[in-house]
């Protein structure tokens, strides 16, 4: 993923960190993904699936958020940016406790990203009280 971005928004460590997850969480959605893609015996899917698919696109959304509530001038709106970011770090969390129960061999890789989803937390805090 790349953005046209000024220098300022690259240097910063929530950026960085939201990059890192994104990277992260895409590994981790294919190899899970590659185990769960087997029907069961039943002939149904595995409904865990979708999952993979959810912590792909909430890690993708973090950076713009970031970048979003950066930008922005006014502070009601640069406060709706900064819950809509707590939002998907929390259901980014859940949906890897989730993934933890799956049936795959990927599932070891899933506590990794929940440590960074917790360091980006704790830079979450400390960057809010910039803004």
């Amino acid at each position: 993923m790349s953005y046209h971005l000024p220098s300022h928004f690259s240097d910063l460590p929530i950026y960085k960190k939201a990059m890192d997850i994104i990277m992260l969480s895409r590994s981790i959605s294919t190899y899970i993904s590659q185990d769960l893609s087997y029907l069961n015996p039943d002939g149904t899917e595995d409904n865990n699936i979708y999952f993979t698919g959810d912590i792909v696109q909430q890690s993708t959304n973090l950076a713009p958020e970031i970048i979003n509530a950066e930008r922005e001038r006014f502070s009601d709106k640069k406060h709706k940016h900064l819950e809509s970011l707590d939002l998907l770090t929390t259901r980014l969390y859940s949906n890897c406790r989730r993934l933890e129960r799956s049936n795959s061999n990927g599932k070891d890789y899933l506590p990794m990203l929940r440590y960074e989803l917790r360091k980006f937390r704790k830079l979450q805090r400390s960057w809010m009280m910039t803004l």
